[in-house]
């Protein structure tokens, strides 16, 4: 049981950990790239550290003028928020998904008991944060060993273990809350609860000198006065662990204490039948990503409005480096517009990404057996493909939509000066790229369907990486032509660029009506 929990938290720690010193990394070289003389620094340092809203949201950054301390807020800043969300996800899946699917029954049905199992599941997912750690670690020293940053080996590795303290908090969390609620999707419910509480509390504790005090009642706020790089505290670490063996050992008592199947907390046994969406292919295919869709807007609602804030702080701190990282972009004028631009690619990016997550979704309904399902009866493959498409296309519009008029919203909290149509068509304008991504994961299901998730991630991954290289310059040409991010047009400080955009979306549509294809001519594959 170790190994088969080791085999999928090793893997998906050593992917998360590659993106999550990637983060660090691409602080390193936008840092220095943007701000390549003491002045910029200074003056960069002196707005983000004076405003209040960057303070409450990302924490306070100590030594923000040099690129050991700008590296640790900013990457700490990203990952506590994404990291945690990942781990919390990662443990309800890995344990009471597991429990749902009735796959854990059958590993408690031999010689092991149920805390046992529990605990044996525990390490396996400790053998995932080691490869996080690993990972994350690997980058790191890799790239803060550039003459600009030139971190100690000590404080790299520094750096990678608070980067992996609040994921690790999270996994913890989610483990526990797999025992307490009785469905997967309440066990998530519930760890997403208790980490917009500690979010929550972590940004009255950055909200003035004051209320600090309110930071050491949340693992959030722990992770800040670890302050790596810029004079490391080793006595948080001792909260953190206690944390996590503390919760980790409750799950283990707990899952001994509760049947197979069930929770702490008793679900009901009966509700009210809801078959308003088991019509057909297309409103099953609502009824089925209409979770993970909500999830997403609510959360690229949040990232676009705080862009949106953070744009005019950006601008008025501009500097020469910077404006030629944008230029390069394809920038058409400095300015808020400039800055939105390319917090737009960014929030284009994670709309990609989303499209990436319908084509691993696909494939899982595939892999676990549900669409047979729905194929055994008189319902054709492209029809059932088909209606998660048409879904799919009308979900990543509208999350378009949403992220325009967030960062339209925050833009306006500032007076930044942009206008609603202006963010929305800067928003509508990264929706052909994440097509072509929905188009090529479409394509990978139907000729490789056990790769098509990673094709359709690796894509947005090579795109992303590709392209924020274009800021510092050391992207060819024709490495810049090989990202989808590339042909897409930086509104609202560029013009639209319609012959591009109907390429990028006309090879989407290909990708899915080839995908199609090609799922109606081969075998359903499991997993």
């Amino acid at each position: 049981m170790i190994r088969l929990f080791a085999r999928q938290a090793v893997r998906s720690g050593l992917i998360w950990g590659g993106v999550f010193g990637a983060i660090a990394a691409s602080s390193i070289t936008q840092f220095t790239a943007a701000y390549d003389t003491p002045q910029s620094r200074h003056e960069i340092a002196t707005t983000v550290g004076g405003n209040g809203a960057l303070q409450a949201l990302f924490g306070s950054g100590r030594a923000l003028e040099t690129v050991a301390g700008w590296t640790a807020w900013r990457s700490l800043g990203i990952v506590t928020i994404v990291g945690s969300i990942w781990a919390l996800l990662a443990a309800t899946r890995w344990l009471r998904g597991e429990e749902d699917s009735g796959r854990w029954e059958l590993l408690v049905a031999g010689g092991t008991t149920r805390r046992g199992a529990t605990a044996r599941a525990l390490l396996g997912l400790a053998a995932g944060l080691g490869a996080l750690w690993a990972a994350t670690a690997a980058v790191i020293l890799a790239a803060g060993r550039v003459p600009e940053a030139h971190f100690t080996v000590t404080g790299s590795l520094f750096l990678a273990l608070a980067l992996i303290g609040p994921p690790a908090s999270f996994l913890a969390i989610g483990a526990l809350a797999s025992q307490v609620a009785p469905t997967r999707r309440q066990a998530s419910q519930l760890a997403a609860v208790v980490f917009g509480a500690a979010f929550l509390l972590r940004v009255v504790g950055n909200s003035g000198p004051g209320l600090h005090w309110v930071q050491w009642a949340t693992p959030l706020g722990w992770v800040q006065h670890l302050r790596p790089l810029t004079g490391p505290s080793l006595s948080p670490l001792l909260a953190l662990a206690a944390l996590i063996a503390g919760s980790a050992a409750a799950t283990v008592v707990l899952a001994g204490r509760r049947d197979v199947g069930a929770g702490v907390v008793p679900g009901r046994d009966s509700s009210p039948p809801h078959v308003g969406l088991l019509g057909g292919p297309l409103r099953l295919a609502v009824r089925l990503e209409r979770a993970a869709w909500l999830s997403w807007a609510a959360g690229l609602a949040v990232m676009s409005f705080l862009f949106g804030i953070v744009a005019q702080a950006v601008a008025s701190a501009s500097s020469t480096a910077l404006e030629r990282a944008l230029t390069r972009l394809g920038a058409g004028r400095a300015g808020v517009e400039a800055y939105l631009s390319l917090f737009y690619l960014i929030i284009g990016a994670a709309v990609a990404f989303a499209a990436a997550g319908h084509s691993a979704a696909t494939r899982e309904e595939e892999a676990g057996g549900r669409a047979d399902t729905v194929l055994v009866g008189p319902v054709a493959r492209l029809t059932w493909l088909g209606g998660r498409l048409v879904v799919s296309v009308v979900a990543l519009a509208g999350l378009a939509v949403i992220a325009g008029v967030g960062g339209w919203a925050g833009s306006a909290t500032q007076h930044g000066g942009v206008s609603l149509a202006q963010a929305l068509g800067a928003a509508l304008n990264a929706l052909p790229a994440a097509l072509l991504i929905l188009g090529a994961g479409t394509l990978a299901h139907g000729l490789v369907p056990r790769r098509a998730g990673a094709v359709a991630y690796g894509l947005v991954a090579w795109s992303f990486v590709v392209q924020m290289l274009g800021t510092t310059g050391t992207g060819g040409r024709l490495l810049l032509d090989l990202s989808v991010f590339h042909h897409v047009a930086l509104m609202p400080a560029a013009t639209f660029r319609a012959g591009t955009a109907a390429a990028l979306a006309g090879l989407g549509v290909a990708g899915m009506l080839a995908g199609g294809a090609a799922l109606r001519r081969r075998d359903l594959a499991g997993a």
